[in-house]
């Protein structure tokens, strides 16, 4: 079987040029890792705003009315919590606390600020152990620490975790024992722990001057619903039979915290000037190389070549430059992953990466639909230079 004269003519001209055609790979090769890359980038530092409110095991979060969906600035209490419960669709609530403090050990030789996180055991909102066991109760001096915190520190089930916290403007030491260790729950960049609700009102930062608050406040409730209510028909009946709350489901709860609308929309930006910037290169490219070739496409049409077979051999060229430049820089992207600190926030997820691989490969193609254009439309007669 012989071999089609587009793909000869393709194969022999780029073999002959091959250093040019190489150049060109590794050009889009580099548009490759900055796009895969900025893609990795951005996912992982989304998780480091989003993975605790991503994971909740309950599908709705009640926030205090007016707070903007915002963790820090909501205060509910136990009254609400209890009329969130006996609406009809909830089947199971779940407190959550959240503050910021920084952990060490007895031996004080590092300081790592971390998410503090207080739950109610065996409620919505206790995240699952991978090593060790839950919390065993509401007043346990226990805590769950995050897979960062355990990776970052070296601590390990059966340690003893020290939480230091300005409590009425002094600084105060409070020892946990590690129960157990979960995946990843970051929250506002920070890796979190876990502690029961009752031991975090206790070991949480507290103000200066005390606000004559009798009962505990926390900031959130993860409500887990009993299916099939939908989630937005839940949301408005617990805000219809609820006063004073605002209820939304976990992705509306995590896309509301600060930034992180503007981080994704800085990166997305930035991966869209990228896939320009290589459909320009990959397009002037071979539009030089079509204006370097005219003579020699007249010649062809001369001997009787049609269009078809033209297109063709510039469209293999353009597929089989592109293939090996995004084939190349997908490589160059996992060994650069591969070598950089855990302290830096590269996740990759599939899905994400196959969509940016395959934009990729477009882009060749979309580039060179000038020169094909061009080259079709080439008379025979006056690129040979000889048209009256």
């Amino acid at each position: 079987m012989s071999t089609p004269v587009w793909l000869y003519l393709a194969s022999k001209e780029m073999w002959r040029n091959r250093g040019r055609f190489l150049l060109v790979s590794l050009v889009v090769a580099l548009i490759t890792l900055l796009v895969v890359f900025l893609a990795g980038l951005a996912e992982g530092l989304s998780l480091s705003n989003k993975e605790f409110l991503g994971k909740l095991e309950g599908e709705l979060i009640v926030f205090q009315e007016q707070a903007n969906l915002s963790l820090p600035s909501s205060q509910l209490g136990n009254e609400i919590k209890r009329k969130v419960n006996r609406v009809s669709g909830v089947d199971e609530v779940g407190a959550i606390g959240f503050s910021s403090v920084f952990i060490t050990t007895d031996g004080n030789e590092w300081e790592e600020g971390v998410s503090l996180f207080g739950i109610e055991p065996g409620k919505p909102g206790e995240p699952v152990t991978l090593e060790g066991h839950q919390l065993s109760g509401d007043r346990a001096k226990e805590v769950i620490i995050g897979r960062h915190v355990a990776t970052s520190t070296g601590l390990m089930v059966g340690d003893t975790l020290v939480v230091k916290s300005t409590q009425a403007g002094e600084e105060e030491l409070h020892s946990l024992e590690i129960v157990g260790i979960t995946d990843g729950q970051q929250y506002f960049f920070q890796p979190s722990i876990f502690v029961p609700l009752q031991t975090w009102d206790l070991i949480r930062p507290t103000p200066i001057l005390d606000n004559g608050q009798s009962s505990m406040t926390y900031n959130a409730i993860n409500v887990k619903m009993v299916f099939p209510p939908k989630e937005e028909d839940l949301a408005q009946l617990i805000q219809q039979e609820v006063q004073d709350v605002e209820v939304t489901d976990r992705r509306t709860a995590y896309e509301a915290v600060p930034g992180y609308q503007d981080q994704q929309r800085t990166f997305n930006t930035q991966q869209g000037f990228t896939l320009l910037i290589g459909i320009l290169v990959v397009g002037g490219f071979f539009q030089i190389q079509t204006l370097q070739k005219v003579g020699q496409v007249g010649m062809l049409k001369a001997l009787g070549t049609p269009n078809l077979v033209v297109s063709l051999t510039t469209i293999t060229q353009i597929f089989i430059t592109n293939s090996l430049g995004v084939l190349i820089g997908a490589f160059a992207t996992v060994l650069l992953a591969s070598a950089l600190p855990p302290s830096i926030p590269i996740v990759f997820v599939g899905q994400q990466v196959a969509i940016a691989l395959v934009t990729l490969l477009f882009i060749g193609p979309l580039g060179g639909l000038v020169s094909i254009r061009y080259l079709t439309k080439v008379e025979p007669l006056t690129a040979l230079g000889l048209s009256s």
